[in-house]
């Protein structure tokens, strides 16, 4: 049980959550501040306060008064009007991310929505109804109001839900949950969809597995400088101190770590002075994007405790206070830093390939690395088919956030695209995966004619897990099944469980 107070939530407890079945709570005393607001927002709707979205229309309608007994309908006008997103759903877990975050942020207290309506949501959370939301739609500012509608719509009764695996009506899902749908009081619609958990929760994702990818492309890079018979003493901690970024060190220290024992790659090789940038320069490259994910991930984890809607609410110094955290340009940069830093490790793990399937480049190992080239093409278009990822990256790695369309007739005239960001990083990450197999199997060919007896052990106990999925190729075979495992096996984790079984965690 995770216990929500708006403060500490990781992005290991997201990940739990969304892709684990973990069930939440709220804190008491976050609780206690959620009733202490919204006792305060019903105070200020008494005395008839003039306050943005409780008693006025939103956006550029921020002018339009509101009387009191119209404010539940402005809540609910609210919801359906914004339910404006298009395309292909959300993943159900990138939603239940979202709904897990808008409930941290509902908890800080500074919002004004009733208990019941924060427990609502908690309650579909933890009961598997899972709203259906159109990927597409949000500008990023003010949040992602399009696709947190479409959330809010299930709460009302309304909309589309996932429950126990079938699609049907948001009323059905809440009656088969046992989940009574509400009605938005004063303050709420806005409460609940003004803010960036969409965007965030697509990119705590990405970047919880972007911190396991890093890893893998470590070990990918290590079985191919033994595949290479590469030169180690690139990786010497004395080269790398003299630079001092962080990554860089974490990097060649894996490396160092991985090639222990190994046969293969060593200190130094009797007919090379050095090799490729591909192979030489890993620490500076990997490293490089593993600095960048570590800022990724601390912009997530601040941001995945933030509260991000307006106006914000702080009954203890009796102020209501309209700003702008709904804008999602942290989040945009730091998505769209993450699209580039994975796009690196697919475009250097590429390079990689073609120097294990090239002649040319692979000290001795036989082209496209089959024995009966010709008759047989062997490795030769897994290289292509890593090729065009890549380059389908380069396109997805331009920033979203350099963007933006005003809207709301002006009054929202910057916007950020970090949901854009978000789902464009997403991707990279599924095509880097993908990539990064394609070395895996190339490697793990090219050590078979090398002899997997000649491996470290770190690396010969990834061999050995590979063993167990794929065999070595011998004649030309349909590749795209075993593809398919190294992806599956990267993104489970077994790649990197298999050689940290032998070496220890790696950094």
């Amino acid at each position: 049980m995770i216990t929500l107070n708006g403060l500490d939530l990781t992005v290991e407890q997201v990940a739990a959550v969304a892709r684990g079945g973990e069930q939440a709570c709220i804190a008491p005393e976050a609780m206690e501040r959620v009733r202490r607001t919204r006792a305060y927002v019903d105070k200020k709707l008494a005395q008839g306060a003039v306050i943005y979205g409780l008693t006025t229309g939103f956006g550029k309608f921020s002018n339009v008064s509101i009387s009191q007994e119209d404010t539940a309908a402005l809540q609910r006008n609210l919801i359906i009007s914004h339910s404006c997103g298009m395309g292909e759903p959300l993943p159900g877990e990138a939603v239940r991310a979202a709904m897990l975050l808008r409930c941290n942020a509902l908890s800080r207290g500074n919002s004004g929505v009733r208990e019941s309506t924060l427990l609502t949501l908690l309650e579909m959370l933890n009961r598997g109804v899972t709203p259906v939301i159109p990927e597409k739609g949000s500008l990023g500012a003010s949040g992602d109001l399009a696709p947190l509608s479409h959330m809010v719509l299930v709460m009302l009764g309304e909309g589309e839900a996932e429950y126990r695996g079938e699609r049907m009506s948001g009323r059905e899902a809440m009656e088969r949950a046992g989940i009574p749908v509400i009605e938005l009081a004063a303050k709420e619609g806005l409460a609940l969809i003004n803010g960036t958990q969409i965007m965030t929760a697509i990119g705590a994702l990405a970047i919880y597995d972007a911190m396991e990818l890093a890893r893998t492309a470590d070990i990918a890079a290590a079985m191919t400088c033994e595949a290479q018979l590469g030169i180690t003493s690139a990786f010497d901690p004395k080269v790398h101190e003299l630079r001092g970024h962080a990554g860089q060190k974490a990097t060649a220290a894996n490396l160092l770590r991985l090639l222990a024992g190994s046969s293969l790659a060593r200190e130094t090789q009797p007919d090379k002075v050095q090799d490729a940038y591909a192979v030489r320069c890993v620490p500076q490259i990997h490293g490089a994007s593993r600095d960048a994910l570590e800022y990724v991930y601390g912009a997530v984890t601040r941001e995945i405790n933030a509260v991000t809607d307006n106006p914000l609410i702080f009954p203890d110094e009796d102020q209501v206070i309209s700003g702008g955290n709904f804008h999602g340009q942290p989040m945009a940069l730091a998505m769209d830093f993450l699209g580039i830093a994975l796009a690196e490790y697919a475009d250097v793990s590429e390079r990689r390939t073609e120097r294990l399937v090239n002649a040319a480049l692979s000290y001795g190992l036989p082209p496209f690395l089959t024995a009966h080239g010709g008759l047989h093409s062997g490795f030769m278009i897994a290289q292509y088919s890593a090729a065009s990822m890549v380059s389908e990256n380069k396109v997805y790695a331009h920033p979203a956030s350099v963007d933006s369309i005003p809207s709301s007739a002006n009054q929202e005239d910057h916007v950020s695209m970090g949901t854009t960001a978000a789902r464009k990083a997403r991707m990279i990450l599924d095509n880097t995966r993908r990539v990064l197999g394609i070395e895996l199997f190339a490697a793990y060919q090219a050590l078979h004619f090398r002899g997997e007896d000649k491996l470290a052990p770190a690396t010969r106990a990834v061999w050995d897990r590979i063993a167990r999925e794929v065999k070595p190729v011998d004649e030309d075979i349909v590749m795209h099944p075993q593809m398919v495992k190294f992806e599956e096996m990267i993104r489970k984790g077994e790649i990197s469980a298999a050689a940290e079984s032998v070496c220890g965690k790696l950094l």
